[in-house]
């Protein structure tokens, strides 16, 4: 595979995945994802947002997040958002705990 073709097939399965995440898996929390996997909407948002800066596209971390989600991020939170169970809670502060103070990638 060329490069050029590497690069279409990374953003054509990004894309998937996100059309994923917001089409169909509205229902999935951020934090469960979080919880499950160690990465949610918003870390794929904030990737996004690295990568335009890094190709010199000026992108602040809301315009970003707005980018990935299609709206707002208030208003994807008040549409979809859900509170978390305080297990789910402690789940993710355990999880995280290990982590606070590291760099992130």
């Amino acid at each position: 595979m060329d490069e050029q073709t590497r690069i279409q097939a990374e953003a054509a399965a990004f894309r998937r995945l996100q059309k994923h995440l917001m089409e169909d898996r509205k229902d999935v929390q951020n934090i469960d994802m979080m919880n499950l996997a160690g990465f949610c909407r918003n870390c794929l948002s904030r990737w996004y947002q690295e990568a335009a800066n890094d190709l010199g596209v000026a992108m602040d971390k809301a315009q970003g997040r707005e980018a990935f989600y299609g709206m707002p991020y208030a208003e994807w939170k008040d549409k979809y958002q859900s509170e978390a169970s305080a297990e789910t809670q402690e789940a993710f502060k355990l999880a995280f705990a290990e982590n606070v103070g590291k760099p992130k990638d």
